[in-house]
């Protein structure tokens, strides 16, 4: 496989100043940007596979979200949340200096490209939506939220590898070699010699105090968002998902920009695009 560059960008929340770091495939100079990013507790690796058959017609850009893998951790972990990663992948566009980009999201990632496209005079031109919606399974949160406080160490990578594969076994079938690389890309060897998931423990601060009347009120606001996007976007969806359930992918067809969708079965939360397959997906509604 091809080494992307690594590259960082420094972004200001109210509490000060970070660095977003962020891998880039493809030639620096190509005006088509592909911009892929991932869920809650991943990393920019994770589109190792998508970035890499896709550099040929991209410059694929592939950011850690602020308190993920290689960017820096927020001083106030209040700001961990849609409205600063917006507003740090809008510096990211200032920073790649394009008018316009494509627009991949995993989860977290979709909401965030959610939350720009429905901006005025947004920049995305199309947007694929992986395995998440404004209607947000109350249970399903409360589950990854339990999976994000807690506090886990492994004393060996094997160790930990198993247990990423054990809760990430929504992703679906993957081999040996493919789930090696899941787990290494989200367990980092402390000096201690013990293996930690690579992100701030802080994150889960945001899913403590949910409740589902809270929950309910987001979804309101996600719902104008989504209904205000413009741009062509295709929904992708686990077919044994908790999060995007049947009935609301069925109602981001009907309204706000008409999504096309796309199910993949035998898959829960979230389809990984390491598979050819979901990347001749990806492929075709990008570059028809």
């Amino acid at each position: 496989m091809k080494q992307p560059k690594i590259n960082t960008v420094q972004c200001l929340s109210p509490a000060g100043l970070h660095s977003m770091a962020y891998r880039e495939w493809g030639e620096a100079d190509n005006p088509q940007v592909l911009v892929c990013v991932h869920g809650v507790t991943r990393v920019s690796d994770d589109f190792d596979h998508l970035a890499e058959a896709l550099s040929d017609r991209y410059r694929v850009i592939c950011p850690d979200v602020v308190g993920r893998g290689r960017s820096s951790w927020l001083k106030n972990p209040q700001y961990y949340a849609v409205p600063q990663y917006v507003s740090d992948m809008v510096t990211l566009l200032a920073r790649l200096d394009v008018p316009q980009v494509d627009w991949f999201g995993t989860s977290m990632g979709a909401l965030i490209g959610m939350g720009l496209a429905a901006l005025p005079d947004a920049p995305v031109r199309k947007m694929i939506m992986n395995d998440v919606g404004p209607n947000l399974n109350f249970t399903a949160l409360m589950r990854i939220g339990e999976y994000i406080a807690k506090e886990v160490r492994f004393s060996s990578f094997e160790q930990g590898r198993d247990y990423i594969r054990t809760i990430a076994a929504s992703f679906g079938p993957h081999t040996d070699e493919e789930w090696n690389k899941l787990a290494r890309d989200v367990l980092r060897e402390g000096s201690d010699g013990q293996w930690r998931r690579h992100y701030d423990p802080a994150l889960a601060l945001g899913f403590s105090g949910l409740t589902e009347a809270n929950v309910k009120q987001n979804e309101q606001a996600l719902w104008a968002a989504y209904d205000a996007i413009t741009c062509p976007v295709l929904l992708v969806r686990g077919s044994e998902s908790d999060l995007l359930t049947t009935d609301t992918a069925y109602q981001m067809t009907q309204r706000g920009p008409r999504a096309e969708l796309v199910e993949l079965p035998g898959i829960g939360h979230a389809p990984t695009f390491m598979h050819a397959d979901q990347i001749a997906i990806a492929r075709r509604y990008l570059l028809d």
